[in-house]
């Protein structure tokens, strides 16, 4: 059995070892289980600004660890890529504007139509999603960036992880004026971010194995000490009914509106495809796994995200995509499609023990500093491939910063790539070196400007 493993997932061609890949696998879990508590309470909109949108929140916390699940057991074993899959953070706000906008007067659904309706949108453009991925139109996508724009995706994912990080730690503080220091340094919270930041870049420097994840558990550990986080009472619960939410995709009343709807449906589509890339080919890119600057296997890692989509939807969650903190799985050894269903099968564990995962991931709002160092680190670790940039070769790198800094500016992947990718043919025909990129690569460019134009008038 070992050995099959070790041969389906070419665990030892990839320099890898089963061990490695499992804590890799949970290394990435912990990073991005807040999406466990946060999704629900976006969808239902009870952060401060939404209006409730009438879905069922303890139900939507189960769905979104399997959704997850499912999404990162297939990237695992289809396309044996370290990254794991779950809802994405962009995609659930603008499914809650898609809801408002359902329930507005121009569209007139009341209730629970709205919702059921936006649930419908997702799982039509996870079905284009994933006929796009078959025609193989995705890896004509990939093979029109350069390298240089491929490694400046991946340093700009860096940073806009990173930013995550300090935010999530209280460290960089968000005003209508900007981002600036906070003047509060004499709080716990910025204490137990510092004490597990510095705890994981040491082990990191020191090459321990996991080292990400001791950090995390060193932070949890500060953080019960100071008393912020308290262990739970029970550390099994059973896991609520999921129907509420289950298979509730009204497809009567978006044929009923297509005609108002085909927009929401191809903006969700875009921002799938190209957060996607952005994704695959950042953290591709610092898993070593970029082959003569194409991704092997491209078109079952799209595919694998596009049935996550789907399956996402009849779970009554917005897109589920590939998750950028799958680097922090990847900067610990993971290598293989193994790392993505070890992540998969912790989702599935944390529905019995949510109580336990809530301890780390819902530390008291609006921070926490225990896994904002993982993110800090990992942004830093991504950074190191911006030195094989074209600097001297203006053509490729204004595109290329532009996307370096535009990804982590828009907060926003997609925004950033399109930044990079409008420009990039624009300067190459400028310059005279038109005829050096493909048709596809202006086309790429005239859709994504499109994109953006629409995307900022709904």
């Amino acid at each position: 059995m070992k050995n099959r493993i070790i041969s389906y997932f070419e665990i030892e061609v990839r320099g890898s070892r089963i061990p490695v890949e499992i804590v890799a696998g949970i290394t990435t879990f912990m990073t991005m289980a807040y999406i466990i508590f946060l999704q629900p309470d976006i969808l239902a909109g009870l952060l401060p600004g939404s209006q409730p949108t009438g879905m069922d929140v303890k139900a939507l916390m189960v769905t979104t660890c399997i959704a997850a699940a499912v999404g990162s057991i297939l990237m695992g074993i289809l396309a044996n890529y370290p990254i794991a899959l779950a809802p994405g953070m962009g995609e659930n706000f603008f499914f809650v504007s898609v809801i408002a906008a359902c329930a507005s007067p121009k569209i007139g659904l009341a209730g629970d139509a709205a919702w059921q309706t936006a649930l419908a949108i997702v799982f039509v453009s996870g079905i284009i999603f994933l006929i796009i991925t078959i025609l193989r139109l995705r890896k004509m996508i990939m093979n029109i960036i350069s390298p240089s724009l491929q490694y400046a995706i991946a340093g700009g994912i860096g940073i806009f992880i990173a930013l995550l990080g300090l935010r999530n730690s209280g460290l960089i503080v968000a005003t209508n004026q900007g981002l600036f220091l906070t003047s509060d340094f004499h709080s716990k919270t910025l204490l137990i971010f510092a004490i597990g930041l510095l705890s994981t870049a040491a082990f990191q420097a020191l090459k321990i194995r996991g080292g990400i994840l001791w950090g995390i558990l060193v932070g949890a550990a500060a953080a019960l000490l100071l008393g912020k986080i308290e262990l739970p009472s029970s550390l099994v619960s059973a896991p609520p009914d999921i129907s509420p939410v289950f298979m509730k995709m009204d497809f009567a009343s978006l044929w009923a509106h297509l005609h108002l709807l085909i927009p929401f449906i191809l903006i969700f589509t875009v921002m799938d495809v190209f957060d996607t890339l952005g994704t695959l080919v950042g953290v591709g890119t610092q898993a070593g796994l970029m082959k003569n600057n194409q991704l092997p296997n491209c078109e079952k890692a799209f595919a694998a995200d596009a049935c996550g989509t789907v399956f996402g939807a009849f779970c009554g969650h917005s897109t589920v995509t590939s998750y950028i903190e799958s680097a922090a799985g990847v900067e610990n050894g993971g290598r293989t499609g193994l790392t993505a269903i070890v992540a998969g099968l912790c989702f599935i564990v944390a529905i019995f023990f949510s109580p336990l995962i809530g301890m780390i991931a819902k530390y008291p709002p609006p921070f926490n500093p225990i896994t904002a160092p993982a993110l800090v680190i990992v942004g830093a670790m991504m950074l190191k491939n911006v030195s094989k940039i074209s600097w001297d070769d203006y053509t490729e790198s204004i595109p290329a910063f532009l996307i370096l800094i535009g990804i982590p500016a828009c907060t926003n992947i997609g925004d950033g790539l399109a930044l990079g990718l409008i420009s990039y043919p624009v300067i190459k025909l400028l310059t005279g070196k038109g005829r050096e990129i493909s048709w596809l690569t202006y086309l790429t460019g005239a859709i994504l400007l499109t994109y953006l134009v629409f995307l900022r008038t709904i």
